[in-house]
C-alpha cells in the first residue's frame, strides 16, 4: 500500500515525473484544441474587426475632409455668385436711376420748350392786338381831327388831349 507519510511532492520521483509529463501533455493538447484555438480565433477576429474599424475611420475621415473641402468650395462659389448678383443689381439700379433722370430732363426740357413757345406766341398775339388797338385808336383820333379843322395849335392840342381822355386804353 501506499502511505502518505513517505509522499513528498517536492522530491521528484521518476514515476511521478513521468505521469506529470503525460498528464501535462494531455492537458496541453486538450486545452490547445478546446481553449487556445477559440481564444486565438477570437483574438484574430477582434484584431480584424479593430483593423476594419480603423480603416473605416480613416476612410470616413478622408471623406469628411473631401466633403469639407467641397463644401468650402461650394460656399466660396455661392459667395462669389452672390457678390456678382449684388453688383449686377447695383448696376441695374444705377442704370434705371440714370435713365429716369435722363427722361425727366428730356420731359422738363420739352415742357420748358413748349412753355417758351406758348409764351412767345402769346406775346406776339398780345403785341399784334395792342398794335391793332393803337391803330384803331389812331384812326379814330385822325378821323375826328380831320372832321374838325382846328384853327390854332392850342385848339389842336386841347382837342387831342380831350380825345385821349375819351379813349379807354383797357
Amino acid at each position: 500500500m501506499f502511505s502518505l507519510i513517505s509522499f513528498n511532492p517536492f522530491i521528484p520521483s521518476p514515476g511521478l515525473a513521468f505521469w506529470g509529463l503525460i498528464i501535462f501533455g494531455l492537458f496541453w493538447i486538450i486545452v490547445g484544441k478546446a481553449g487556445f484555438k477559440p481564444i486565438a480565433e477570437a483574438l484574430s477576429k477582434r484584431e480584424h474587426d479593430i483593423q476594419d474599424a480603423i480603416d473605416l475611420a480613416k476612410k470616413t475621415r478622408e471623406e469628411m475632409a473631401n466633403m469639407k473641402a467641397e463644401n468650402e468650395k461650394l460656399l466660396a462659389q455661392a459667395r462669389e455668385e452672390r457678390s456678382k448678383i449684388l453688383q449686377e443689381a447695383k448696376e441695374i439700379k444705377n442704370e434705371m436711376i440714370a435713365e429716369a433722370k435722363q427722361k425727366a430732363k428730356e420731359e422738363a426740357s420739352k415742357v420748358i420748350s413748349n412753355a417758351m413757345h406758348d409764351i412767345e406766341n402769346q406775346k406776339k398775339a398780345a403785341i399784334i392786338e395792342v398794335k391793332n388797338e393803337l391803330g384803331a385808336i389812331a384812326l379814330d383820333i385822325a378821323e375826328k381831327v380831320i372832321r374838325k379843322e382846328l384853327k390854332s395849335n392850342a385848339d389842336h392840342q386841347a382837342f387831342v388831349n380831350a380825345l385821349v381822355k375819351e379813349v379807354n386804353l383797357n
